[in-house]
């Protein structure tokens, strides 16, 4: 991914590793009360089916700390969203990749199953 674009203090972006197209965007809350950096929990809509999901509803709540997020150009890439003011990706999957924006270790119970199934994941979809 292309980071930084978004941000006034990184007008030229950085290249990441290249693994998921897209960019890195800073949030730019429209509604005075969401705040940047992001605080706090979000339900977590999961928009595919996939195996580090095994056990976790739909709508799960998750505890994000973030100032960005993720925009990938390809919409297979997702495998989640949220939304902060504006709907956004909060996870992405492709192949043996599996990347989320929040904190699974402060998550409590969906997160600890994120984890569990982490742990068990041979890297299949």
């Amino acid at each position: 991914m292309q980071g930084g674009g978004q941000d006034p203090q990184r007008p030229g972006g950085v290249a990441g590793l290249g693994l998921i197209t897209g960019t890195v965007k800073l949030f730019r809350p429209s509604n005075p009360r969401d705040k940047v950096p992001q605080m706090g929990w979000n339900s977590v809509e999961q928009v595919r089916t996939h195996p580090l999901f095994e056990g976790i509803e739909n709508h799960s709540e998750f505890y994000f700390v973030h100032s960005y997020y993720a925009a990938p150009t390809r919409d297979s890439d997702r495998a989640a969203s949220t939304d902060y003011g504006a709907p956004f990706c909060c996870a992405l999957a492709r192949e043996n990749l599996f990347a989320v924006q929040f904190h699974p270790e402060k998550s409590q119970r969906a997160g600890l199953t994120l984890l569990h199934n982490f742990s068990r994941w041979d890297g299949q979809t």
